[in-house]
């Protein structure tokens, strides 16, 4: 199936003043616009149009990086924008996903830490991430457009620290990038919709 750009769910304005009208105009207008239009391409040069974008993701690893590379970047970024509300972060999360990072990862408290740890340590381009994994979760990153699909886990979270992501409004800060994202961003109630489909 063709890669479409998905409209943002919120209005450009509607994240300020932890991510800017002006990124999102180059991160969703421009960055992933440019993963839909050559993933397009590419994926149907492959013979792999007619697949779903996790197929292609996973079919991609490994043996055409250019392909993956940008549909690996589709498929974070749709998920990327649903990840973010206005007025979303914060300790208040659905009961179900707070018991399983209770149980799995230690508390909410330790969850924030290792997440802005695993997102601010990856060196260069990449992503950190919340996953289901054999049915408990687990924080990971991954470097430029991976992501856990390819490593037998489903995420259910994830932040994205290209410097395109962030530099407009942090410059080179991801540490105070991840904290806004964390504490002011994060669309639990998606978070938790992943969830429940991950672990069934």
């Amino acid at each position: 199936m063709a890669f479409e750009l998905p409209n943002l769910p919120y209005d450009y304005d509607a994240l300020a003043p932890y991510m800017s009208r002006e990124t999102l105009e180059y991160h969703h207008d421009k960055h992933h616009l440019a993963y839909v239009t050559n993933g397009n391409k590419l994926a149907e040069e492959a013979g792999l149009s007619d697949l779903s974008l996790e197929d292609i993701v996973k079919k991609s690893y490994g043996t055409n990086q250019p392909l993956f590379n940008n549909a690996g970047q589709h498929y974070n970024h749709v998920h990327f924008w649903k990840w973010m509300k206005k007025g979303g972060g914060g300790t208040s999360l659905p009961g179900k996903l707070d018991a399983a990072i209770k149980s799995d990862l230690g508390g909410y408290d330790k969850f924030r830490a290792d997440f802005i740890a695993a997102g601010a340590g990856q060196f260069g381009s990449g992503w950190a991430w919340l996953s289901v994994k054999n049915g408990k979760l687990e924080i990971s990153k991954t470097p430029n457009g991976e992501n856990p699909l390819v490593h037998g886990a489903t995420p259910i979270l994830g932040v994205d620290v290209w410097e395109h992501s962030y530099y407009i409004d942090y410059r080179n800060a991801r540490p105070k990038y991840l904290e806004a994202f964390v504490d002011n961003l994060i669309n639990w109630d998606y978070v938790l919709e992943l969830y429940e489909a991950a672990a069934k």
